[in-house]
C-alpha cells in the first residue's frame, strides 16, 4: 500500500510549490513522476523547471527527449513509471488508478477550485477504502500544516 498525502494549496500555486517538492524530493535521493492532464501542461511544467530559478533548474525529461529510465524527475499524462519514481506527484486534477506503483503518492489541488476540491475528497475516499495511508496537509502562515 502506498503513502498518499493530499496537499491543499491555499497560499501558494502549484508552480511555487511544486518545483520546492521536487527538490526535496531529490535531496532523499528518490526519482518523481509528475502525471499532469494534458500535453499541454506537460509543456507548462517542462518550461517552469527550466526557469523557475534563475541560479539553476531542475534536472527533468519529457517523451519528446526520451531516455525515461534515465530521468531523475519525469513529466508525463501518462500511469507510468518508467524512471522507477518513489513518489508521484498528481497534479490539476490528474487521475492515478494504481497509487501501489510508487511509495509515496502527493495529490496537489487548488483549494479555490470546488471541481478540485471535490475530487481530491473522492479521491481521498476511494484510497482510504482501498487500504492507502492517507493524510490532509493544508498550507497556513507557518507552511504546510498535517490536518488529517
Amino acid at each position: 500500500m502506498a503513502e498518499i498525502r493530499f496537499y491543499h494549496l491555499e497560499r501558494s500555486s502549484l508552480e511555487q510549490v511544486l518545483p520546492k517538492m521536487l527538490l526535496m524530493s531529490l535531496q532523499r535521493d528518490w526519482r518523481a513522476v509528475v502525471i499532469a492532464p494534458s500535453d499541454g501542461k506537460v509543456e507548462a511544467l517542462n518550461t517552469l523547471l527550466w526557469v523557475y530559478d534563475k541560479e539553476g533548474f531542475l534536472p527533468h525529461g519529457t517523451k519528446k527527449e526520451g531516455r525515461a529510465d534515465q530521468q531523475l524527475v519525469w513529466l508525463t499524462t501518462d500511469e507510468e513509471n518508467p524512471n522507477g519514481a518513489h513518489v508521484a506527484f498528481l497534479v490539476d486534477g490528474a487521475e492515478l488508478a494504481d497509487p501501489g506503483k510508487f511509495e509515496l503518492c502527493c495529490e496537489m489541488f487548488d483549494g479555490g477550485n470546488d471541481e478540485a476540491v471535490q475530487r481530491a475528497r473522492a479521491h481521498w475516499k476511494t484510497w482510504k477504502a482501498a487500504g492507502h495511508e492517507v493524510t490532509y496537509w493544508q498550507q497556513t502562515d507557518k507552511g504546510w500544516e498535517k490536518k488529517a
